[in-house]
């Protein structure tokens, strides 16, 4: 771990001396809380010490986040854990701003698979057309700083392609291809005489492969539509129809609809697909209507179809510069459940200090014959910035429910920015 974390203080290093500008975020928390169990009780203290860190010589710069955590208290398997969530050099606008790559530890934003993977990223700009490549591999678990082995059964391809050449509308066409590789272990069966034995399991690599489109066109500021559509080629089926619609053409009043077509996703060879699952379909038209500059008051209401049920959920709020407050109620074949949330935050002398508070409580039930459950969460923090480069967040969380009964627990985190031309 000490060797890994070398290598990359030697490279960010290196990328700092020969830039012209490097920006970025340190922060720096603790996380402290209790378990118990039937004879004893245990402190834990999480500590993070995150990086975020750009170095920029022209149109190329260098990108990294990653975070290190251990914790003080208790000795934990796999502990201290070094993160890797981006490391990667670009190049941007290049070529009269025809060209845009990145190679390395890099996200992947995707209507089906968005996340982070270990690639390469080019995206091509023509006028009204984008083209965006990528290739990579899945990233080994808990974002360590290694990389597949075993990128012929362990890879992730996609493109894109978006159009707006044409005023107010865009149209996008994507694909992705992803591939997964579990390991092989080792369980105990009988054999045909009923003896055990130890039994090699080997999974195939399963998949996802996808096509989608999307299309979506906004009139000004008073409508705007989005409509997408997914479809698994591994399985010849329609797997997600997508449309939200707003409209703000009556002043001061905003009017919405969503909806929404969804099949389960599962993996190609997975033993999942022999089941008899359910598509849902998901129908939600809602409305805000803003009081005073100060006051605005929003509702919805939804229904979601199940193979042979259904459910409905209402949600109203109202947002102020002072608070905002919504409930929730929910019934039918998902159960019922009410929940009540509540949340304000203000800044004072500038943005010094900033003060918050919220109370959650929510009642739920698996059926009406059931019985009721109750959830009273609280927090309260506050953030305190002497300067525009520093600032300290502390936050007291509680959680009480039948499971954790007077949960309690404490977060104190540190914030520095920075940005220096060199």
């Amino acid at each position: 771990m000490k060797t890994k974390l070398l290598v990359i203080l030697l490279l960010l290093l290196q990328s700092v001396v020969s830039s012209q500008n490097f920006s970025g975020r340190i922060s720096s928390s603790a996380y402290s809380f209790q378990r118990h169990d039937a004879t004893e009780t245990y402190n834990y203290l999480r500590t993070f010490q995150t990086l975020q860190l750009n170095a920029r010589y022209g149109k190329y710069a260098i990108k990294t986040r990653l975070n290190y955590e251990m914790d003080v208290a208790q000795e934990m398997v796999n502990d201290p854990r070094l993160r890797i969530y981006n490391l990667y050099f670009e190049g941007r606008n290049l070529f009269n701003n025809l060209l845009t790559f990145k190679v390395g530890r890099i996200s992947l934003f995707n209507n089906v698979s968005s996340g982070t993977y270990d690639g390469g990223n080019i995206k091509l700009k023509y006028g009204g057309y984008k083209l965006d490549l990528f290739y990579g591999a899945n990233v080994p678990a808990y974002q360590k700083f290694e990389i597949s082995d075993d990128w012929e059964n362990n890879y992730v391809m996609s493109g894109k392609l978006d159009i707006t050449a044409i005023n107010n509308l865009r149209i996008g066409l994507s694909y992705i291809d992803k591939n997964y590789t579990f390991n092989s272990y080792e369980a105990i069966r009988l054999d045909d005489n009923f003896n055990p034995m130890d039994y090699l399991i080997k999974n195939h690599s399963n998949q996802f492969k996808y096509a989608s489109a999307d299309v979506s066109y906004r009139l000004k500021n008073n409508f705007n539509i989005y409509t997408r559509y997914d479809y698994d080629l591994n399985f010849n089926t329609t797997s997600r129809i997508e449309f939200s619609g707003r409209y703000e053409q009556i002043e001061n009043l905003g009017l919405s609809i969503y909806y929404n077509y969804r099949a389960p996703q599962i993996r190609y060879n997975s033993i999942f697909a022999v089941f008899d699952y359910g598509n849902t379909h998901e129908i939600e038209a809602g409305a805000d209507y803003k009081i005073t500059s100060a006051f605005t008051v929003t509702g919805k209401f939804a229904n979601v179809t199940y193979k042979t049920d259904n459910a409905q959920r209402a949600t109203i709020g109202l947002n102020t510069k002072f608070c905002s407050v919504s409930y929730r109620k929910t019934f039918g074949y998902a159960g019922e459940l009410d929940a009540l949330s509540i949340y304000t935050a203000r800044s004072f002398f500038n943005g010094f200090i900033t003060p918050s508070v919220g109370l959650g409580y929510t009642s739920y039930k698996l059926s009406a014959n059931a019985k009721t459950n109750k959830i009273i969460s609280l927090l309260a923090g506050c953030n305190v910035r002497p300067w525009n480069v520093l600032s300290f967040d502390v936050q007291g969380q509680y959680f009480n429910n039948k499971i954790y009964q007077n949960d309690f627990r404490i977060l104190f985190k540190l914030n520095y920015w920075f940005n220096v031309n060199l």
